[in-house]
């Protein structure tokens, strides 16, 4: 018969594993669905909904059972079922994920639904423990309220514990898998552990489970989460899951998370046009005219990533001075590793957040590139007044502050409102629309400048060829965009929200085209 103590024990253990799977769902789901707001919502509430199952039916469960040997057997159960959630979930994702890409909204929202059950029945079993523990521990009604307050806020502890163990997991190097698979058999020791007190008999025919879970994560060790064309490398972190492409050219591509939207470029060709990193080299010819290459003096890079920002100034303006943040350090090392960042010896890497480092940073800068999405997400607190007063105390009096900003079709509410927020700082505000992506550059100048500016600076550009044709493309690209919509301020970052709203939007438009 387990003692009262190691009933407590269950219940920590059973309350660490709730949380944990929670918080390893989300980077479970990460690289086929992001990890926005759309994400973050429903998972939360159907992991609560389950639990709330679970403490109904294990209330009854155990009046009806008030054994130990059927507690344990619910929490091996639970444990060996969390435990098959990844190898489950790999086909059902990949399926999934594919059909999403259509934007369909009753695909998506009826898929991703499908792929949250996947939890619904070991998460409802560990929702059973906690009413079970109380029904066992209970030797006397009158110390019914001292007994449940005691096991809810062990439980509880436990589930402090499970936020932070899949980020530890995850840091040491134990992929989504493995961390699903750890947790599974942290469980499972316990469970066995009961049974071993309770029925031994029970032990011999559940030590199965255990065995069954190690054979699977030895036979998919090594295996992609994902395996699209190309791929050379993967790994997962804290912040992202990391994928790296070849291509048939030479060139190497970076993708997190979902792989919607490629994250760094490296091309052995140096000047080969590559997009929207292109644009943010012409930003300071926003300045009034005649204002040569020669004028830019240093650059700030707030989402450095893989580096493609950095290397493009190198190769057009020379090694001039260039601080980049990045604030996963495993992206910087697949930078160095596969996108040549040694290369750039005056590139001077800061793993930190983009506002810590600016804020810590004692230098002034020509130029500051925010560049920190996350798929399609700005993150808030690099969107608001605020951090444009400080991106501004960090810019020279010719400097120019240039944001990535998505729009959807024909959808501009965040790049207005972002122009508007930056309007708040800035004297001129000019926008320029990425043609042939959903890519559009916020430049705030500190001068006060036109739209003519650039087309004026055109003919100091003539003996850089990517510089002049990026730019003449800028100008041919330009927005007549007015600030306006929302302003977001710290104490009202609405960037997040806003970009929700939009791509609810688009899908809704799209199911109906």
């Amino acid at each position: 018969m387990p003692s009262r103590r190691y009933l407590y024990l269950t219940a920590f253990a059973g309350g660490l594993v709730s949380l944990a799977v929670e918080m390893a769902a989300s980077h479970l789901l990460r690289p086929y669905f992001g990890s926005s707001n759309l994400v973050w919502a429903p998972l939360i509430g159907l992991i609560l909904l389950y639990l709330t199952a679970g403490y109904f039916i294990g209330g009854r469960w155990a009046d009806r059972s008030p054994r130990p040997a059927t507690l344990y057997q619910i929490v091996a159960w639970a444990a060996f079922l969390v435990g098959l959630v990844p190898f489950a979930a790999r086909p059902v994702l990949t399926t999934v994920h594919l059909d999403a890409a259509g934007f369909d909204i009753a695909v998506l929202l009826g898929s991703f639904a499908a792929v949250l059950l996947l939890f619904s029945l070991p998460v409802t079993l560990l929702g059973c423990v906690s009413p079970f523990i109380i029904r066992l521990a209970l030797a006397d009604v009158r110390s019914a309220g001292r007994v449940a307050g005691r096991v809810y806020a062990i439980s509880t502890a436990g589930s402090f514990a499970g936020t932070f163990l899949p980020l530890l997991l995850l840091a040491l190097g134990c992929g989504t898998r493995d961390t699903f698979v750890l947790l599974a058999l942290l469980l499972l020791l316990v469970a066995l552990g009961g049974l071993a007190l309770s029925r031994p008999r029970l032990l011999l025919i559940y030590l199965w489970l255990p065995l069954l879970l190690l054979l699977l994560a030895f036979s998919k060790r090594g295996q992609p989460v994902r395996s699209p064309d190309g791929l050379i490398f993967e790994t997962e972190s804290p912040y992202n899951y990391i994928q790296v492409l070849a291509d048939a050219d030479g060139c190497r591509r970076l993708l997190l998370d979902d792989g919607a939207g490629v994250q760094s470029v490296y091309c052995p060709d140096p000047f080969r046009p590559l997009g929207v990193w292109d644009y943010f080299l012409v930003v300071p010819y926003f300045n009034p005219p005649p204002y040569p290459p020669e004028r830019v003096a240093g650059v700030a890079i707030v989402g450095l990533a893989a580096g493609t920002v950095a290397r493009q100034y190198t190769a057009v303006y020379g090694p001039l001075p260039i601080d980049g943040a990045e604030i996963d350090p495993a992206i910087v090392r697949v930078g160095r590793e596969y996108f040549a960042l040694d290369d750039l010896p005056n590139l001077r890497v800061f793993v930190a957040d983009g506002r810590y480092f600016l804020s810590r940073s004692d230098r002034r800068y020509t130029v500051i590139v925010v560049d920190a999405y996350r798929a399609t997400y700005i993150p808030s607190h690099l969107a608001t007044v605020e951090f444009f007063r400080l991106a501004r105390e960090h810019l020279t009096d010719d400097g120019v502050l240039a944001v990535n900003v998505a729009h959807a079709r024909g959808d501009y509410r965040l790049v207005e409102s972002l122009a508007g927020t930056l309007a708040q700082v800035f004297p001129a505000v000019h926008v320029v629309a990425v043609p042939e992506s959903f890519n559009t550059v916020v430049v705030g100048t500190v001068r006060p400048t036109a739209p003519t500016d650039l087309a004026a600076n055109l003919p100091l550009l003539d003996g850089r060829p990517l510089l002049a044709s990026t730019a003449r493309q800028a100008a041919a690209n330009l927005l007549p965009l007015s600030p306006g919509g929302l302003v977001f301020t710290d104490d009202h970052p609405l960037a997040e929200l806003l970009t929700d709203a939009m791509v609810v939007d688009f899908a809704l438009d799209s199911s109906r085209r």
